[in-house]
């Protein structure tokens, strides 16, 4: 049963973004990537408040292959701390729920 969720990443470039998206699609981790660029993100860091430009990383996968996915961004990231974090999808499209598990299952069986 589909247990979809979008993974919410920041990247310091849209073409950091690009090779860690295609990254993410190439080992089926994810059905899809899309990066967005533009961003600019206000944040504390080693006790000072930063403000920086960043691209927006939004990968659709399953919940089973968080960890597998999370585990491929942090080995192509170059942030120290990279933010990765997970977001249900509680609704939508069905077909294109459908789309993500099937587009993803070869990685989810592989981590059975």
């Amino acid at each position: 049963m589909a247990d979809p969720v979008i993974l919410y990443i920041t990247v310091p470039t849209k073409e950091e973004g690009i090779a860690i998206g295609r990254a993410l699609v190439e080992e089926n981790l994810a059905a899809c990537a899309n990066v967005t660029d533009g961003l600019t993100s206000i944040f504390r860091w080693e006790g000072a408040v930063q403000e920086e430009s960043e691209a927006l990383l939004i990968a659709k996968t399953e919940r089973a292959l968080v960890d597998s996915a999370s585990d491929l961004v942090k080995m192509e990231h170059s942030y120290d701390c990279p933010c990765i974090v997970a977001i249900p999808i509680v609704g939508g499209n069905q077909q294109f729920i459908d789309w993500i598990e099937a587009e993803t299952s070869a990685a989810a069986e592989g981590d059975s």
